[in-house]
């Protein structure tokens, strides 16, 4: 079962360019400070401005970089279902242990095209997919019911939940069952979210601070609840700063304060504001990431 703490990678870029030096040298550090799991190419990673070359090759550097010490959940999503099935075929020849899919951005599918849609891809590979639900950015929210429909399907093994309703855990435990995989996606609700009965959390704030949330997320594991809790209080001014602005724009900005790579993101994100850098730079500097 995938749980604790996995960081949605951002993809490192150098003159209009995939980093690759940048982001396998990302990877490495991540498994050394002991990231739970790695996400690629999803929308920290900014997977719709990727060609699908560079998708595909992003994916099989994570993958090669992590040598099984970690599982891989790569990114497969699409508002073209055709698509989403190639990008998880891809993901699971390249040995990925898992495929997270968006719901359906734009086309604003009803309930059942959305479970037509995860249904084709449940199909078409043999790895978990973890469903992407976030209303924000899809349009579309995928309901409880849906939800426990695709559950009964084969290889549709959890949710990253970024509805930031912390009622949804608990109902989606009670329709899905105890054993569906429920993992946050929101840093400012990742204990929350345990609590109501989640899993873990897949986190934009472990590209910079990867020790301290794997830290909170096996200390809620091992039952220290209250350690769980103060290592949150800690980071919450991060977690909010890199959300500032757009994702990945901060994030991208807090791992060039560290020397992780530039902070290029490619258009329609661009550079943030230079109050939005203070706010960043100010972040870490509280939480102890940087002098």
């Amino acid at each position: 079962m995938f749980e604790g703490s996995y960081t949605a990678l951002i993809t490192p870029f150098k003159n209009g360019a995939v980093d690759a030096d940048a982001f396998r040298s990302l990877v490495e550090w991540q498994i050394a400070e002991g990231t739970n799991g790695l996400v690629p190419c999803g929308t920290t990673g900014e997977s719709p401005t990727l060609s699908h070359e560079e998708h595909m090759r992003v994916t099989e550097m994570c993958i090669e970089v992590a040598k099984g010490r970690v599982p891989v959940i790569a990114g497969a999503g699409s508002n073209s279902t055709a698509e989403a099935v190639g990008l998880a075929k891809h993901a699971e020849k390249a040995g990925a242990d898992g495929v997270l899919v968006v719901t359906p951005y734009y086309n604003k599918p009803t309930q059942e095209g959305m479970y037509q849609h995860f249904k084709a891809i449940n199909d078409a590979v043999g790895i978990p997919i973890i469903i992407y639900n976030i209303p924000p950015r899809s349009v579309v929210d995928m309901q409880v019911a849906t939800m426990a429909r695709l559950a009964e399907l084969k290889n549709i093994a959890g949710v990253k939940d970024a509805t930031s309703d912390l009622n949804r855990p608990i109902l989606t435990r009670n329709a899905c069952g105890a054993d569906f995989i429920q993992l946050s996606g929101e840093d400012g609700t990742a204990v929350p979210f345990l609590a109501a009965g989640g899993h873990g959390c897949i986190s934009v704030t472990s590209n910079v601070a990867p020790r301290l949330c794997a830290t909170m997320q096996k200390a809620w594991i091992d039952g220290d609840i209250k350690k769980a809790q103060e290592i949150q209080y800690k980071l919450m001014p991060l977690h909010s700063a890199l959300f500032c602005e757009t994702s990945p724009g901060p994030v991208k900005y807090a791992a060039q304060l560290l020397g992780k790579c530039t902070a290029d993101t490619r258009l329609p994100i661009c550079e943030i504001a230079e109050a939005s850098k203070v706010r960043v730079r100010e972040a870490l500097i509280q939480v102890g990431l940087l002098n």
